[in-house]
């Protein structure tokens, strides 16, 4: 439930746990519709997708007015949590496959997220610039950034670190970084959370 959200943010309004508290229903309502969490991981959407996603809050903290694309979205990860934790932010959520911008949309809808829009689009047509990409394990990093560098806006907003792009990956990531090594910056997921899922699971924020 989402009290694994909680524990790790206690500073929330009752807004913000209320949208967080009525994804469990919305997405496994959605999920029988359309499969955009595995069934077997479906019981887990707190903890491996929610959760998982909001460790992009926990490295950097949104200022005002930051503009996010989440790049690979799926059904909403990580993009729907970052908008709820940041309501004063502005956020893109692109995928390729059109029914998993449907569930996004949908949920988006449901929970009164007003700072978000969900759009059919394959990451290389996408025109606009933003201040961060952030994307979740969608493709291997040299890959994802021939995408998305034009998408990084030059000028920086006054955030605590510059532009750039946050992507959560798990396992063995040392061959994909190898042409970013001075410039990655790795964080160990479990250094912020203790569950035992999050061991090998790291944030990597590359500034633009």
């Amino acid at each position: 439930m989402a009290d694994i959200i909680f524990k790790y943010f206690p500073s929330l309004t009752d807004e913000q746990k209320k949208q967080f508290e009525m994804l469990d229903a919305l997405y496994h309502e959605w999920n029988e519709k359309i499969n955009v969490i595995s069934r077997k991981d479906i019981d887990n959407l707190y903890e491996h997708h929610v959760l998982h996603s909001l460790s992009i809050a926990k490295a950097l903290s949104f200022r005002k007015g930051t503009s996010i694309l989440d790049f690979g979205t799926g059904g909403g990860f990580p993009g729907i949590p970052l908008a709820i934790m940041f309501p004063e932010c502005h956020f893109k959520l692109i995928d390729g496959t059109r029914k998993k911008i449907l569930v996004a949309t949908e949920v988006a809808n449901a929970i009164g997220l007003k700072n978000c829009v969900a759009e059919h689009i394959r990451g290389e047509e996408e025109k606009e610039t933003f201040d961060f990409v952030v994307s979740r394990a969608v493709m291997p990093l040299p890959d994802l950034m021939k995408i998305v560098k034009k998408n990084i806006r030059k000028k920086h907003q006054q955030n605590s670190v510059p532009n750039g792009v946050i992507v959560l990956k798990g396992g063995d990531i040392q061959e994909e970084v190898k042409p970013f090594k001075h410039l990655a910056d790795i964080t160990d997921i479990s250094t912020w959370f203790k569950e035992e899922w999050f061991k090998e699971k790291h944030l990597i924020y590359l500034p633009a």
